[in-house]
């Protein structure tokens, strides 16, 4: 082991130990377990979001006998542990689980153990015990990691990695064959060491690593001095004997590629995979995922799929390459489309087969036949899933794949897991088990929406229903600061704030890149940028007629025809919803300029409405009034402006509103947001005004 003076000067991996903070938490072993779990999954070439798993043991007082008795702390099932929280351990009494064995009757009942780690625990209320704790619970050292670093996997993954970490590691390290994580493996492990107990870890072929130590600090040390030294051994033998990945392929370098192409091509993309399910997407040109696309093995590894179990349960069992020998037929999207309509055909065939080849009687149901990953030559790596946050994680999964390959390959020859040992993993009942407990979906899950003056009172309610109700956001407004309030609010996977002039072209197409770009393509497009201006027609400039045109009738038009060619390119439909006004409807004073801009806007919707139907684009309109509390209009003159046309004082404004409908009801911000979100759910219906106005009679459209 490299001694204490030695470990700062890590190359391959972070030391992030802080002596003074570790020092507050002497006294408390499971809080040393879990700040060391935060350091190393802080690291994402040590392990990935979700993956690997760490544990401690201390001695407890049973609770029922009040004697004491050795308790292992560890991952719970599902959890991760860079955010891992008390609340997401699990707790066992570890001779428990050794008298387990005396249950266990072999790897066809399996699964039947995971069940029965219910009677070893220590507190019932604590996490779902994972199908790693036998793992940890049966080998005798007080402080394990179980991880999944690229330089071990590496090692793991390659067709004379067991000499090889006999040569790396003179002996200190042992390798265990496959086997599927389970009990059973557990107790190789456990015999495994007491045939060998001089080790310093292990290397589960094709799976990843464990590590050990007397303390915390002794485990986290010893984690990276041995990912440390399998990393700099591959390094040294990178580009030695042949160009990583068999050098640069000529033919995949297309010398125009920008964000402005991948984001072109992303809604395609999108479109095709998501034929069973919408799906949210997330791109990267990372060098590492661009020096894998553009080579001249991308065809060899790409399709051998990848090795460890925790890269391809999030990235399936392998990519999908789409290759584009011109940029220039993306200018044909339709015929583009048709043409890469069979490849994603093949892909769902082959994915098919691969179950029905393995599938038992046992076996839960085939899941989305669709790619995860997808690699683009040139262009850069695509990734779709239920949700962005997933979209990224197995997209970094996949960059730790081509990781694993790239060392193998530099080292030896890169062996993928067998498909029927895959499939076993992929199609396990615990993993499905683990699928089942995750949360429902919420009912605008998978879509995203782009909103127009989102930094206003009804647009900032909108924003916030929608992502309540599980919708990415892309939020634009003309306001300078307006991206630095949303990233304030939001993380870049559940929203991002975009300034964009709604009457300018060229700013509707930036975001609607951007949108792309961040999650894949839209669903929903919200125009609520507007402004208001009461005047009457004497008073009434130019200058007031052609803003409110600009942007509330010219800006739902640009961003119409923007947008609705984008949704076409996806092929799955979307939403279009207007805010528009009472005021479009109903003829009232001092209003030429708003009413007749708004009643723009609510013929336009249904003039949408009809062209756009056939392909499943809904265009519908919101009809706001007397939204006062919350809503910037009524910060200006228009506030003055309306309450000299009825006669009133602008303090009793609210009061005079609320009394003239006929619910009686004050209409704030967020009733406008619930009838976007209701206007969301009627998938059947275009072409329609919704009044949110407590029920104004002169507004009754039919």
């Amino acid at each position: 082991m490299i001694p204490d003076s030695a470990v700062r000067t890590y190359k391959f991996v972070n030391y992030l130990w802080d002596d003074a903070e570790a020092s507050t938490l002497q006294e408390d072993q499971v809080g040393l377990f879990l700040y060391r779990s935060h350091l190393l999954g802080a690291d994402l070439r040590i392990t990935n979001f979700g993956g690997g798993n760490t544990s401690c043991k201390t001695i407890e007082t049973d609770p029922l006998t009040m004697k004491p008795a050795e308790v292992m702390w560890i991952k719970g099932s599902g959890g991760d542990i860079g955010t891992l929280k008390l609340k997401g351990v699990a707790s066992l009494y570890t001779e428990k689980l050794h008298l387990l064995k005396h249950q266990y009757r072999g790897l066809e009942f399996e699964d039947e153990m995971v069940e029965k780690f219910n009677y070893c625990l220590y507190d019932p209320k604590c996490a779902a015990p994972s199908i790693d704790t036998p793992l940890h619970g049966l080998l005798p050292y007080k402080h394990i990691d179980h991880l999944h670093p690229d330089a071990i996997i590496s090692i793991a993954a390659s067709k004379d990695g067991k000499s090889i970490c006999q040569e790396i590691f003179d002996g200190r390290i042992g390798w265990i064959p496959w086997q599927r994580p389970g009990f059973d493996l557990g107790i190789i492990l456990e015999n495994f060491i007491k045939d060998h107990p001089d080790l310093d870890g292990l290397i589960l072929e094709s799976h990843g690593l464990f590590t050990w130590g007397e303390t915390s600090y002794d485990c986290y040390v010893n984690s990276l001095n041995t990912i440390e030294k399998a990393a700099a051994y591959i390094a040294e033998k990178t580009g030695k004997n042949r160009p990583v990945f068999g050098g640069e392929n000529p033919r995949y370098i297309h010398s125009k590629v920008n964000e402005k192409v991948a984001a072109t091509l992303a809604p395609i993309l999108r479109g095709l995979c998501s034929q069973n399910q919408r799906m949210v997407g997330h791109f990267t040109a990372d060098p590492r995922v661009m020096e894998f696309v553009n080579s001249n093995d991308l065809k060899i590894l790409g399709p051998m799929g990848t090795s460890c179990p925790d890269h391809f349960l999030r990235t399936k069992i392998q990519p999908l390459i789409v290759e584009i020998n011109d940029l220039a037929d993306l200018n044909n999207s339709a015929e583009f489309i048709e043409s890469l309509a069979p490849i994603f055909e093949q892909y769902r065939n082959e994915y098919t087969l691969y179950y029905t080849q393995y599938a038992n009687d046992q076996s839960p149901k085939i899941r989305d036949s669709n790619p995860v990953i997808i690699l683009v030559p040139g262009i850069g790596m695509y990734a779709f899933a239920k949700n962005k946050q997933t979209a990224r994680v197995a997209a970094e999964f996949y960059i730790n794949a081509i990781n694993v390959m790239r060392g193998a390959e530099a080292i030896s020859k890169y062996v993928s897991l067998p498909r029927e040992e895959a499939f076993k993993i992929e199609y396990w009942l615990l993993e499905e088990a683990k699928l089942q407990r995750q949360p429902k979906e919420k009912p605008l899950s998978r879509k995203v929406a782009l909103v127009t003056g989102a930094g206003g009172g009804i647009g900032n309610a909108i924003v916030q229903k929608l992502i309540a109700e599980g919708a990415n956001v892309v939020c634009t407004d003309i306001s300078e600061d307006f991206s630095e309030q949303i990233q304030y609010q939001y993380d870049t996977d559940t929203a991002i704030g975009l300034k964009c002039d709604i009457t300018k072209e060229e700013d509707i197409s930036i975001a609607l890149e951007k949108a792309s770009i961040q999650f894949g393509g839209i669903d929903i497009i919200i125009h609520s940028a507007g402004l208001a201006i009461s005047k009457s027609l004497s008073d009434t400039t130019q200058k007031d007629w052609n803003i409110l045109q600009d942007v509330l009738v010219k800006g739902q038009f640009l961003l119409a025809k923007s947008a609705s060619s984008l949704l076409k390119k996806q092929g799955i439909g979307g939403d279009f919803i207007h805010i528009a006004s009472k005021n479009g409807v109903v003829a009232g004073p001092n209003n030429v300029a708003y009413g007749t801009a708004k009643a723009a806007q609510q013929h336009m919707t249904r003039l949408l409405a009809s062209e756009l139907a056939e392909f499943g684009i809904r265009v519908n309109t919101i009809n706001p009034d007397g939204v006062i509390i919350g809503s910037k209009i009524w910060e200006g003159t228009w506030a003055e402006g309306r309450a000299k046309a009825y006669g009133i004082e602008v303090s009793e404004l609210p009061k005079y509103y609320a009394q003239r409908n006929l619910l009686k009801e004050i209409i704030r911000p967020e009733d406008i947001a619930n009838g976007v979100f209701a206007v969301l759910l009627l998938d059947k219906s275009t072409g329609n005004t919704i009044n949110v106005d407590g029920g104004i009679a002169a507004a009754f459209l039919r």
